[in-house]
C-alpha cells in the first residue's frame, strides 16, 4: 500500500509552517512513499520550496485557483493508492499515518478522517464554544468516536483511496477556500458523491490520527467568527445545490439539534463561576447559528452557488497534462 501526502500551500506568510508541516510527514513511524506540495499560483513561493525544501515533489497548480484546485492538481501526479491531505499550516504526530492508514484493511472504508488539535497562540480561550472549533479548522464537539462513520473528514487532517477519485472524480472547485477567502466544504461533496455512488463503502474516524493546526490570533475575533460562520453557510448552499439538503445538512441537523444545545447547558452551568466567559460562549452559539443559516439562506434562494465538479474525465486529463509537462514521476522515497 503506498502512500502519498499532499500539502497545498500558496503564501510566503506560512513558509515556516510549511515547512514544519513537512517535516512532521518526513518524520513519520510510518514513512509516506512521496510528499507533494502544491504551490498556488505563487511562483516566488514555489521557487523557494523548489530549492530550499528537499525530499519532497514540487509542483504548481494547474488547475483552478484555491484550495479544491491544488488539491486536484497533487491528485493528478500523486502515485500512491492512498491520498493522504495535511494543511500548510499544521503538523501531524509522530505516528499520523500509521493510525491514519490503519482502517484501509477493510476493503469497505472509503476514506478516514484524523483529529485535528488547535495550537493556540497562547493559552487555550476558554470564551471559545468547542462546538465551534471548526471555524478554526479544528475538530471539534460532538463529532463521533474512533472507528464510527462520518459523512465527511475534514481536509486539513484526511486519507482517501485512490479509487474515490478514480470513480467519482476531484474536489468540486467553486466551494473550496481561496487564499484567505474562509470558504470550505470541497471535502465535504466530495465524501457524499463517492458514498452516493458507493452507498456500501463509508468514511470513518480515527480520533488518534492527531495533527495540530495553527491558530492565529486573527481567527480569535467577533468578526472572523462571524464572517466564517457566514462563508460556512454559503458554501453549504453550494452542496446542497450539487447533493440535496438531506445528505448535504444531515451532520448539521444533528449538530444543531445535539452538539450545541448541550454545549449551551454546560455553558449555563458555569455562571455563577466565570459569568463573562459562560456569556461570551453563549452568545457566540446563537450568533454563530443565526449567522450559518443566513448565509445558507442567502446562498440557497439569493445568491445561488454555482460550484464546478471535477469529474473523473478531467481529473484523467490533468494527469496527463502535469505528466507530459514534466516527463515521468516516479515515487519520491524518504
Amino acid at each position: 500500500m503506498k502512500i502519498s501526502v499532499i500539502i497545498p500551500a500558496y503564501t510566503m506568510d506560512r513558509w515556516n509552517m510549511l515547512v514544519g508541516a513537512v517535516k512532521s510527514c518526513g518524520e513519520q513511524t510510518l514513512k509516506p512513499d512521496e510528499i507533494i506540495v502544491v504551490i498556488d499560483y505563487n511562483e516566488e513561493l514555489r521557487m523557494k520550496a523548489t530549492l530550499e525544501i528537499k525530499g519532497v515533489r514540487v509542483v504548481a497548480n494547474q488547475s483552478t485557483k484555491g484550495v479544491s484546485g491544488a488539491r486536484n492538481t497533487g491528485v493528478a501526479v500523486a502515485t500512491g493508492d492512498i491520498i493522504a491531505c495535511l494543511d500548510d499550516d499544521a503538523y501531524a504526530n509522530a505516528d499520523w499515518l500509521e493510525h491514519l492508514t490503519a482502517v484501509f484493511t477493510d476493503p469497505k472504508i472509503a476514506g478516514v478522517g484524523g483529529w485535528i488539535l488547535p495550537h493556540w497562540p497562547q493559552s487555550k480561550p476558554q470564551w471559545f464554544p468547542e462546538t465551534f472549533y471548526w471555524i478554526l479548522g479544528c475538530s471539534y464537539a460532538g463529532l463521533p468516536q474512533s472507528g464510527e462513520p462520518i459523512r465527511n473528514a475534514i481536509g486539513a487532517n484526511m486519507a482517501m483511496r485512490r479509487r474515490v477519485f478514480e470513480s467519482v472524480g476531484g474536489f468540486t472547485e467553486g466551494i473550496g477556500r481561496l487564499n484567505v477567502v474562509p470558504l470550505g466544504c470541497e471535502e465535504t461533496e466530495l465524501a457524499i458523491r463517492y458514498t452516493a455512488n458507493f452507498p456500501g463503502e463509508r468514511f470513518v474516524m480515527a480520533r488518534d490520527a492527531v495533527v495540530s493546526q495553527w491558530v492565529p490570533n486573527s481567527r480569535l475575533t467577533w468578526h472572523y467568527f462571524w464572517s466564517r460562520c457566514w462563508s460556512e453557510g454559503l458554501s453549504k448552499a453550494a452542496v446542497s445545490h450539487l447533493v440535496g439538503s438531506n445528505r448535504g445538512l444531515a451532520t448539521e441537523r444533528q449538530h444543531v439539534t445535539r452538539a450545541i444545545p448541550r454545549e449551551f447547558v454546560q455553558s449555563l452551568r458555569l455562571t455563577i463561576i466565570h459569568p463573562r466567559t459562560a456569556a461570551t460562549r453563549m452568545a457566540l452559539l446563537v450568533i454563530g447559528t443565526a449567522c450559518a443559516s443566513a448565509g445558507f439562506l442567502w446562498g440557497r434562494y439569493v445568491v445561488p452557488q454555482t460550484p464546478v465538479e471535477f469529474s473523473p474525465q478531467d481529473l484523467s486529463e490533468l494527469s496527463s497534462t502535469m505528466r507530459g509537462e514534466e516527463g515521468p514521476l516516479p515515487p519520491v522515497r524518504l
